[in-house]
């Protein structure tokens, strides 16, 4: 198979490669999708080829994201996606623990968005300084 990237396509290839990678598997431990791995050792090897050097380093005869890569700012990309789905999924259990967990239903569906929106507004003023767990 061939594929032809600009310069900035492949670079945005790496960069959506890693980040997918990131979320597979950062939390796997030892049971790693070891493919997935594999796909991204390749792309980030070829970047020896077109002139990104900086991006690429070997580990164990490994080609993996090198230092630079990973320290310019893509685990801040991931940080804001986390962020932003750590607070709609909180929203939406709260939402749902209010109305006692109903299943979503078109009667109910205005109302738990109504309540998550809410708590969507509440989050983005105070993040969780306000939220308080009663014994």
């Amino acid at each position: 198979m061939q594929i032809d990237l600009t310069p900035k396509e492949f670079r945005r290839l790496l960069d959506l490669v890693y980040i997918g990678n990131w979320i597979l598997n950062s939390t796997r431990g030892d049971q790693r999708f070891q493919d997935y791995d594999d796909v991204e050792s390749k792309l980030f090897g070829l970047c020896r080829q077109h002139k990104m050097d900086a991006l690429v380093q070997d580990w164990n005869g490994i080609s993996v994201p090198s230092k630079a890569y990973t320290d310019g700012g893509i685990h801040e990309a991931i940080a804001c996606y986390e962020d932003t789905v750590f607070y709609e999924i909180l929203a939406e259990e709260l939402a749902r623990r209010d109305m006692d967990y109903p299943d979503i239903t078109d009667d109910n569906y205005g109302e738990i968005v109504d309540r998550m929106n809410r708590y969507m507004d509440e989050f983005q003023l105070s993040g969780v300084d306000k939220l308080i767990l009663e014994e």
